[in-house]
Formats: C-alpha cells, sequence, structure tokens
C-alpha cells in the first residue's frame, strides 16, 4: 500500500506540473493569437525566466530569449588548447558564433582595478558629447599610492573627447573624475548611471562605487559582466577608435589660461610592441588594469586570421608577464 500511495502521489505531482506548464502556455498563446509570432521577453533583472525559450512547434510561436544574440556561461568551460598558470578568472568568447571557448571563475565577483574605465566611457559615451568641456574640481587630485594620474589640477579643462582618450589609452584615474563630474554632475549620480547602464545590459553581478577602479570595499565586476560592458562599448565608433591607437597627444587648457601638454603611449603592450601578438590573431585593442588586490588584468578584442572577432578577459595575475603569456596561450585558442 506505501508503494502504490507514493507511485499515486508521483503521478499525481507530475499531472499538475504539466497542467500548470500548459496553462502558461495556453495563455502566452491566447495573447499573441494563432499563426507565427513572436512574444518578447526582454531583459529584466527582477523576473527569473526573462531569458528563458518558449516554442510552440504547431503555431510557429516563440518566446525569444534575450540572451539569443550572446555568449552564456554558466560555469568552468574546459579548452585542451587553454592552460592558464596562477590566473584568478578568464574567459574566451567567440562573437560570431555567440560560443564561450573557455571560461574559469567567470561568475565570481572580483576587483575589476582600472576595467573599471570600460563602463566609465560606455556611460560617458552614452550620456555626454564628445564636444563638451570638462572642468576639473579639487576631487581630481589622487594621492593614493601608485595611482596612474595624468596630473590636471582643479581649474583646467578638456573636452570629453580628450578625457576619453585619455581615460582608455593612459588609463589616469584623476581623468576618470573628471568624466564622472562632467557627466553625471558627481561621482555619486555618475556611479548610479553605471549601475543603472549595467543592470539594463543583464550585467548583474557587479556594483560600481567609483568611475577609475580603485580599489574600494563593495566595488566589484564578474569576467562575464566585463564580457557584456565591453561588448556594448565596442558599438561606439570612438571607443573602438581609442582602443586601437598605441599613443596619443594633445594639449588642453590650465586653470591659468596656459595651454598644456599630453604625450603618452598606451598601457596596451601588444600596441605598444613592448609583447608579440600570437600567430595568426590580432589584437584591436582593449583595456588594461592594476590594483594590489586586483592583480594584473586585461580585456581585449581580437580578431582571428578569418576576420572573426573575440573578446578575452583575465583577471588577477601576479605580474606584467604573467598576464601577456596567459592570454597569448588564450587567444592562441582561436585559431
Amino acid at each position: 500500500m506505501k508503494c502504490i500511495n507514493k507511485i499515486r502521489v508521483h503521478k499525481e505531482k507530475n499531472f499538475k506540473k504539466k497542467l500548470i506548464g500548459t496553462c502558461i502556455l495556453f495563455m502566452m498563446l491566447a495573447l499573441t493569437g494563432c499563426g507565427s509570432g513572436s512574444i518578447d521577453m526582454p531583459y529584466d533583472s527582477n523576473y527569473q525566466v526573462s531569458s528563458f525559450k518558449l516554442v510552440q512547434t504547431d503555431r510557429r510561436q516563440t518566446a525569444n530569449p534575450f540572451a539569443a544574440d550572446l555568449c552564456v556561461v554558466d560555469g568552468d568551460v574546459s579548452n585542451p588548447d587553454v592552460v592558464l598558470n596562477d590566473v584568478g578568472a578568464a574567459a574566451l568568447f567567440d562573437l560570431s558564433n555567440n560560443e564561450t571557448l573557455y571560461a574559469k571563475n567567470a561568475n565570481i565577483q572580483v576587483h575589476p582595478a582600472s576595467l573599471t574605465k570600460v563602463m566609465t566611457a560606455l556611460v560617458a559615451l552614452k550620456y555626454g558629447s564628445p564636444d563638451d568641456i570638462l572642468k576639473a574640481s579639487d576631487n581630481v587630485i589622487i594621492t593614493e599610492a601608485g595611482a596612474q594620474l595624468c596630473g590636471i589640477k582643479p581649474g583646467d579643462s578638456m573636452t570629453l573627447d580628450q578625457a576619453l582618450h585619455i581615460l582608455l589609452l593612459y588609463s589616469a584615474n584623476d581623468v576618470a573624475v573628471l568624466i564622472a563630474e562632467g557627466v553625471g554632475g558627481s561621482v555619486e549620480n555618475f556611479t548610479d548611471l553605471m549601475n543603472k547602464e549595467a543592470q539594463a545590459l543583464g550585467a548583474t553581478n557587479c556594483n560600481f562605487l567609483n568611475p577609475n577602479g580603485l580599489t574600494q570595499d563593495g566595488h566589484y565586476v564578474t569576467v562575464y559582466d566585463l564580457y557584456l560592458i565591453f561588448a556594448e562599448a565596442v558599438q561606439y565608433n570612438l571607443f573602438n577608435e581609442i582602443i586601437q591607437m598605441s599613443s596619443y597627444s594633445t594639449t588642453y587648457m590650465g586653470s591659468d589660461g596656459t595651454q598644456k601638454a599630453f604625450d603618452k603611449q598606451t598601457t596596451n603592450l601588444y600596441l605598444r610592441g613592448d609583447k608579440a601578438m600570437p600567430d595568426k590573431v590580432t589584437v584591436i585593442g582593449g583595456k588594461s588594469g592594476t590594483t594590489k588586490a586586483a592583480g594584473h588584468c586585461l580585456i581585449l578584442l581580437s580578431r582571428s586570421s578569418s576576420g572573426n572577432p573575440y573578446i578575452s578577459v583575465i583577471m588577477n595575475t601576479d605580474s606584467t608577464d604573467d598576464l601577456y603569456s596567459n592570454m597569448t596561450t588564450l587567444l592562441n585558442a582561436i585559431n
């Protein structure tokens, strides 16, 4: 009797599940009518099944998932061609086929260092104009030891275009503050926009508290979120132009009305020629970052010999040499 009861209860539960699923599908089809059609299911961070796909074959009704055109990572992805040493997190994404070729700890929250500045640039490009004039406040004075600085002073001014070049190419932390205040009105308002835009992209496991990536409790990203953010940023022509440059020279206005010169090389050692690019792979550009908490980090846009695009990310290595050695290994998996 006990066995019979268990079987009966199990069948009743299965019947209820099927009935609920049928009702949900029926209601969706009723809303869209008969015949072929598409049910939009846009991303919503508060809706657990916003990227789920449903198909009703006989009526050709589909619910298009938010992630239909994205690479997806729900765990580590091994690759026989990739052996990385002492890397905290990493991933390689094939943008042509929406495929994750390799992933290690891609959804683990880590310190982003200056890879934060990709999000800063993305928000600035969306909410600002390259011709906007930005004037530095006292907040551009950063005293943290080892922080990369352009050397701007309170009262100095430059265009957003100039600031974005210095931000992405030279990774100046003081310019990140200049951009945040110039575009958002304050660092706090700007970081609110950073988090808002990250959520809109589906990058829900990151949190930004500053625009430059200097270490701060509660400021973190994941490799997968960086992929989503970087993939969006490269849709902007100016962003693409800047990350491909090996150096940048300009002059901006000092607070006393005199011209100040800026002339620096990129922090990307592939583009500087200090590190050899992998065979049959062209590194288009990207962003590097280093802090004590984050280690040495790098995100890149590259192309294969056939022209297909890839995004690669490596976080938390012990040295610059380890970072580029591991990145070369990762990129070699493309071909």
